[in-house]
Order: C-alpha cells, then structure tokens, then sequence
C-alpha cells in the first residue's frame, strides 16, 4: 500500500528482518516490551507460533528511501491467549451465529498487559494526519486478510482512541505513583494508621522469617539463575493451570540484549532462591510481570513483588509502577485503580451495533467499579 509522500507500507513476519536500531527509534526505547531485542527474542526464542496463536505480522511505514517512519507491532491470533483483554464471549457470539471469530489481528506485546503507544511513529514524523493514515493502513490490511477483527490492546495513543472508525474499551489495572517521595517511608507516611501499619507488618514479617531481598539487573545475573528463575515461573504457572510460554532462552536473551531494563527480585533464605519477581523497566514506569516461590511466606509476595518495586521507583526517579493485570489486594498497598483503554474494529456489519452496545454498558459498569474501589484508598486524601 502507498501512502501520500511517497510512504509506503509492508509486512514483515519476522522481526529479525527489520533494524534494530530503526524499530527502537520510534519509542526511544522508553517502553521495554516494545523495544526490537524483547519482541525478536519472543519470536527467536520458541515462544510464539501457532502452537501458542500468536503469528507475527508487523506492519511497517518507510518512506520513499526505504526507512522505517513508523510501525504496528502486530500478530494474527487463531485464540485469545495471552492478551488480558477478554473477548471470549464475542467469539461464542459468532460462534452461535454460524461465523468464524479467529482468527483476528491484534496489535500488542504478546503476554505483556502493560500500557503503551501501538502506533510507534518515529518522533520527526509524528502527527495526526500519519497516525489516522497507520490505522487506515491497518484496517485495509485486516479488511483484506478477511479476519474477523483487528484489535489494538491497551493502548495510550490519542489517535486511536479518539478514532470513530474504532470503537474503545475500558478496562481496569492498579498502578501506584511516584509523588516525588523521599524514600518508602516518606510514602507510607500518607497512609492512614491502619494501612500504615499494615504494611509495615507485612514486611517485619518477611525480615522476621529470615528472608533477604536482592534487586540485580538483567546483566548481572549468571545462567544458572535464570534456570532457576524458569523453573518457579513454570511452576507458578503450572500451580495455576496456566500454558508458560515464555522459554529459559527467552529471558537469557533479553538479559543479555536489555541488560538494567530487565530486573530481578531474588528472594533468599540460608543462601538458597526461594522466589524471585521478574521486572521490565522503562525510563519512565516500572513493569512488575512474573513471581514464583518455592516457600510460602507469609507477606513475602506483597515485599518482592509491591515494595521493592516501589523501593526501586523512589530510588531511580521512575513515575510510575504498573505491577500487572487485576489484583484488587493491591488498592490497601498504594496502588489505586486506573483505567486501561484498548480500541476494535469489527469487520461484520451485524456484530458492529451489538458489541458497540456492549461496550457502552461495560464502561458504565467499569466506572462504578473503579470508583468504588477508590473508597478503599489507603491514603489518607484518598489518593487525589
């Protein structure tokens, strides 16, 4: 597809194809899970194909040199793994009415609910005119692939959101805030008594049952750590009833590639792992995705994977910390609810209308919930 100026479009399914150092420049890196070395290392690594759904399909905008203006990192999905935004009940609507819901487009981090741009537009070329371009570019791209939808999942991106070609939907995570805090003290100073305390229990606790914790960067942490960082990631998710899809070669890699914006945090007792909290780090937020633990003790979650977290925001001037998806246990520990948005293009013309409504009452739904939840503050202005 042409574009005005001389731009044009491709598709690649490989990411390896692609420069690095091109792919990384529309973002400047500020985003870990979007950067080349974390996506390529999904791919290289044995974690996506059709064996988990996830086919790579990256859309790409060069310009008439042949360089990369812009790009959707996109996938086409035979399932709904791995997404966190459910439509499950969409694709039993189609699948009552005689129609095939898979596979669809989706433009995200696989695995990854984290909050981000999806249009990546290299900053010397951004505008609303190229954006509003990339999503039509897109659309014609699914419209011609004949799948049944394309969907862009927790995105940041002003233009999509506000498209009226799309429509958007509301979703809910809680993310804490750096109040330029002196230290975590300084944090938990804001909280009610009772709150307060609360946490300061949780963590005497840990300290008390003779666990240490340690942050060690991506670089810096040997082989056969990651070997066993894998083995509780497997378990944890085996515990679960959950597919792990993400390989020991995997997170070898991105530590070798990523180096400070991987992190661990190693729980240690007598010397041995007991558990471990794996991080991404932004130049701006903070990115909690994995814990497994051999032992179970008591308030040891909340420390590896809540505080050291927010430590380590306070610590290195980062804004923000998003610790995952759902998770109400995490209002009472200074994280607050905040909405999450994504945006869907259905290609039925009989789906478009019904599902618009849905979405409509959901975000109503959503609303009350969040604003209930934001009862349960533990600060003592209620977090405003």
């Amino acid at each position: 597809m042409r574009l005005e100026g001389g731009m044009k479009t491709r598709v690649v399914r490989r990411l390896a194809e692609v420069d690095a150092a091109a792919w990384n420049a529309l973002t400047g890196g500020a985003y870990p899970f979007l950067r080349h070395e974390f996506l390529s290392a999904l791919e290289e690594c044995g974690c996506l194909g059709q064996r988990v759904g996830w086919m790579p399909r990256h859309l790409l905008f060069e310009d008439g040199a042949g360089r990369l203006v812009a790009a959707c990192p996109m996938y086409l999905k035979f399932n709904s793994f791995g997404e966190f935004v459910f439509d499950g009940a969409w694709a039993s609507a189609y699948e009552r009415s005689g129609l095939d819901y898979y596979p669809k487009l989706v433009v995200a981090a696989p695995f990854t609910p984290a909050t981000g741009p999806r249009l990546l537009i290299a900053p010397e070329y951004r505008s609303a005119a190229l954006a509003a371009a990339m999503m039509e570019a897109a659309i014609e791209l699914a419209d011609e692939a004949g799948v049944s939808s394309l969907h862009w999942l927790f995105a940041t991106d002003a233009d999509l959101l506000g498209s009226p070609r799309l429509m958007r939907r509301l979703g809910c995570q809680f993310h804490w805030e750096n109040r330029d805090y002196r230290d975590f003290g300084d944090f938990l100073a804001g909280f009610t008594a009772k709150r307060r305390k609360e946490v300061q229990r949780e963590r005497r606790l840990v300290r008390e049952a003779g666990v240490e914790l340690e942050r060690i960067q991506g670089g810096a942490v040997v082989p056969e750590l990651w070997r066993k960082v894998h083995e509780l990631y497997c378990a944890t998710f085996a515990k679960h009833g959950n597919y792990p899809a993400l390989t020991e070669a995997f997170f070898r890699e991105i530590a070798a590639t990523m180096g400070d914006q991987v992190m661990l945090v190693l729980a240690r007792r007598g010397g041995d792992v007991i558990g471990a909290a794996y991080f991404l780090v932004g130049t701006e937020c903070l990115y909690g995705r994995y814990w497994g633990c051999w032992e179970e003790v008591p308030g040891l979650h909340f420390e590896a994977c809540y505080y050291q977290g927010i430590e380590y925001c306070i610590g290195n001037g980062l804004k923000r910390f998003e610790p995952g998806a759902q998770g109400e246990h995490k209002i009472s520990r200074g994280f607050l609810p905040t909405p999450t948005w994504s945006a869907h293009w259905i290609a039925h013309p009989g789906f478009k209308e019904p599902i618009a409504r849905f979405l409509e009452r959901e975000e109503q739904g959503m609303l009350g919930y969040m604003a209930e939840l934001g009862e349960r503050s533990p600060f003592k202005d209620g977090g405003a």
